[in-house]
């Protein structure tokens, strides 16, 4: 016979359904593979409507946790490079070289909020979501674009630093990719609308494009992802510093 409490709590689940919690870790939990290689086409579009735009080459491994990117067009921009190694319970390693200065540039959390290379994604935008350093509520469930999404509002933790004080994250139910985000600032005003567009590769559901809309700025970028190759066998010693100062795709 099934005991009182294991009943409750099973009508509780079926009346109420999954936390915000919950959602958030089948999100975070989704499998990744190996290493991850791509060609990034990232578009900055002004105010008026004038397109710069940027081809780089990224590698990543341990789920983008370590990540370098190699930029190779504009010209003007060609060498410069970002290394990023994420790490638990201490502040992520971010590095750029820049060749013009012939210098290393440290970004530390007081920077995290500065624009990566005059986009509208911020450093901290780059780095993944640690799940237990936010609070996650789920609000009510919407149609988007004909399908059925998860609405969870996320909120960093008060030992965390963040430019944000929220995010609304809309989650596919069938996938648990998150489709679209809006973020807001410390103020509690609109700050970035984030869409995503997934493509399936193998077992795996990878971003092939990103669009950011700074809605202060009225300012937006958009990224695509080419070329995109799995399970390189890439070592950790690719995600080194001395790697910065040289492009291996020349």
């Amino acid at each position: 016979m099934m005991k009182v409490s294991t009943l409750f709590f099973l009508l509780h689940y079926l009346l109420v359904g999954q936390t915000g919690y919950e959602i958030a870790r089948q999100v975070y939990q989704k499998s990744n593979p190996e290493d991850l290689s791509n060609t990034m086409h990232m578009q900055l579009i002004s105010t008026k409507n004038k397109i710069r735009s940027h081809v780089m080459k990224s590698k990543s491994i341990d789920g983008n946790r370590k990540q370098m990117i190699w930029f190779l067009e504009p010209k003007d921009d060609k060498g410069v490079s970002f290394l990023k190694i994420e790490h638990i319970g201490k502040d992520d390693e971010m590095k750029m070289w820049l060749p013009a200065f012939k210098k290393i540039r440290r970004i530390t959390s007081k920077k995290k909020n500065d624009a990566f290379m005059g986009s509208d994604l911020s450093y901290e935008d780059l780095s993944s979501r640690v799940l237990d350093n936010n609070k996650y509520e789920r609000l009510e469930d919407q149609i988007l674009d004909g399908k059925d999404h998860f609405v969870i509002e996320i909120s960093p933790k008060r030992k965390v630093s963040s430019a944000y004080e929220k995010h609304l994250s809309w989650v596919d139910k069938k996938t648990f990719n998150i489709v679209k985000e809006i973020s807001y600032d410390l103020k509690g005003k609109i700050y970035k609308e984030k869409e995503f567009v997934y493509t399936q590769i193998k077992k795996y559901d990878l971003i092939k494009e990103v669009y950011v809309k700074n809605i202060q700025k009225n300012h937006s970028t958009r990224i695509k992802f080419t070329d995109i190759m799995l399970n390189q066998n890439l070592g950790e010693d690719l995600f080194k510093e001395k790697n910065l100062k040289r492009i291996p795709f020349d």
